[in-house]
């Protein structure tokens, strides 16, 4: 561990560590706070914790705080290697700060994901630092749970949790459900499918034969939250409310299980989303955007 700052003038400075434990030590009251802003943090933490530091893939972990001039931690990100960094809400002077630091250190960084103005002004210092191009990539909403409104009526058919007999195709609606967004897997897909069949963490709606037609995905709880990820449904099989009925259903089994608060995000390019959640009862919490960095970085 070290403390590093990138211009010595500043008060306040980013500190990065590989130890997991250690960076919840300094972070986890922080990221507790304000659990929604932070919840792919406390997530992708609590699966770390869960499954292992290389669940994500090959590389070693990196997690770092930022804090004020008294010390108080401010802002928090970590990255999975060979994915982006996950960045939480900061100012933008402390973003542009990890920008230059992460060009000195880790100039391959594929991009960013944070809330919307925190990624814009890590990418475009990125690009100021690296001479790299930078184009945005897919712009999110993130929703809150109000009230519960399922959909009414149901589509035929009933939800049921996923188990070990349902893991070769959760790992193959997983694969596609990375491919439809445009988006790498964070993991392995069938090592996805045992992290989540492991505490029942998917959701099969299936027709009155018993034949699964859509998925609905919940992160584990932690810091009160559960956040609902991934939700799929074939192509040839979308339009009928199973997506909507799934997602009722993991929503109403997150809740039942204790969560004070149930999250979820969407893809502001696909309206049908973002219109069929706030009819289940979610709100906008705010923002979030991911940047890819598209050519080699130069320091």
């Amino acid at each position: 561990m070290r403390i590093e700052t990138v211009d010595p003038t500043e008060p306040t400075a980013w500190w990065s560590t590989t130890d997991l434990d250690g960076f919840l030590a300094r972070a986890e009251g922080f990221l507790h706070s304000e659990p929604a802003l932070h919840t792919v943090l406390l997530s992708v933490t609590e699966t770390l914790r869960e499954r292992g530091l290389r669940v994500y893939g090959d590389g070693v972990p990196l997690f770092g705080t930022y804090a004020d001039a008294d010390g108080a931690v401010r802002g928090a990100f970590l990255r999975t290697p060979p994915h982006r960094v996950a960045l939480g809400p900061v100012v933008p002077g402390a973003a542009e700060a990890l920008a230059r630091q992460f060009a000195e250190v880790h100039p391959d960084l594929p991009g960013v994901a944070s809330e919307r103005g925190t990624a814009e002004a890590f990418a475009e210092a990125w690009a100021k630092r690296t001479g790299a191009s930078v184009a945005l990539g897919m712009r999110q909403r993130l929703y809150r749970l109000g009230t519960l409104t399922p959909p009414d009526p149901a589509p035929p058919g009933r939800a049921r949790v996923a188990t070990a007999a349902d893991r070769d195709l959760l790992a193959r609606w997983y694969e596609e459900f990375g491919r439809a967004a445009g988006e790498r897997p964070a993991m392995a897909p069938h090592a996805w499918a045992d992290s989540r069949i492991a505490y029942g963490g998917v959701i099969l709606w299936e027709t009155p034969d018993g034949t699964p037609v859509a998925m609905a995905g919940a992160t584990r709880r932690v810091a009160g939250q559960v956040r609902v990820a991934p939700v799929y449904t074939p192509a040839d099989l979308r339009g009928r409310g199973y997506g909507g009925a799934a997602t009722a259903a993991v929503t109403r089994a997150a809740l039942d299980a204790g969560a004070a608060e149930v999250l979820l995000f969407t893809d502001l390019a696909n309206p049908t989303s973002n219109r069929l959640y706030q009819r289940l009862g979610y709100r906008p919490v705010g923002d979030f955007a991911q940047w890819d960095f598209t050519a080699t970085a130069t320091p």
